[in-house]
């Protein structure tokens, strides 16, 4: 059974994955974070106070977290799987210099259905774009922090890695701008409980294409994680994703 450290284990995520961790094949030896909770595992104020051994780190936390982290896992010769979004291109070059040298896999979304939906991007975007305006709108909870989500920039990448064409994203729109071909509309919405919906629309002249994913429960970014985790044990350095996990 892999042995997890969770970061963020007072959070709605760190009770989420407490509660599947067994079913999933996963031990949670230890969690870390600054608010107190009760769970069945001993949860520290800080990495560096951590006793328990473990294989892999889980983090579901902040993108302010992230510097302690790299640094506690290349101490501790460990692997990490990086759930948070939000992340600075900053903070993402750390993460990649931090890959050279120890195992670190990071995803935007750990949904398998989300992965999926970005393969089909892309397949497909190259095939669209010519004839169709690309808008992506995303909908959370009223309490999430980063705007856009990491999954709606996951999948803009995919979309822009996919085309030849220079595009650029347009955050929302106002005043009196006609759109541009090259634009790609991102949108965010926040209220009430949205656990998190991701639409992809292909506009055309006479009809829509709409690529729509909902996540109905926080149980499904869970299950990925701890799939991740269990994939990441044992793993060499490097940059690790749903892709390599998935496909290969």
């Amino acid at each position: 059974m892999v042995k997890v450290l969770l970061n963020g284990a007072s959070g709605k995520m760190g009770g989420v994955l407490s509660g599947l961790a067994a079913a999933k094949g996963v031990q949670i030896v230890a969690g870390v974070d600054a608010k107190k909770s009760t769970r069945e595992y001993p949860v520290y104020p800080s990495l560096w106070d951590v006793k328990e051994d473990f294989d892999v780190l889980l983090d579901f936390s902040r993108a302010d977290s992230l510097y302690p982290i790299l640094d506690f896992i290349k101490a501790k010769d460990k692997g990490a799987v990086l759930c948070t979004t939000g992340y600075t291109k900053e903070q993402v070059e750390r993460i990649n210099e931090a890959s050279k040298v120890t195992p670190i896999f990071r995803s935007g979304n750990m949904s398998l259905g989300i992965n999926i939906l970005t393969r089909i991007l892309k397949d497909y975007t190259k095939i669209l774009y010519e004839n169709y305006d690309i808008e992506i709108v995303e909908k959370h909870h009223n309490e999430k922090i980063d705007a856009p989500s990491g999954t709606a920039l996951m999948l803009s990448d995919a979309i822009q890695q996919t085309l030849d064409a220079e595009t650029n994203l347009v955050f929302g729109r106002e005043g009196m701008k006609k759109r541009e071909k090259t634009d790609i509309g991102m949108h965010s919405i926040r209220g009430g409980s949205i656990v998190g919906d991701h639409e992809v629309i292909f506009a055309g002249t006479g009809e829509v294409i709409e690529l729509t994913h909902k996540a109905i429960s926080r149980d499904v970014f869970a299950a990925g994680a701890l799939e991740a985790t269990k994939y990441m044990t044992g793993k060499g350095p490097g940059l690790y994703n749903m892709d390599s996990m998935l496909f290969g």
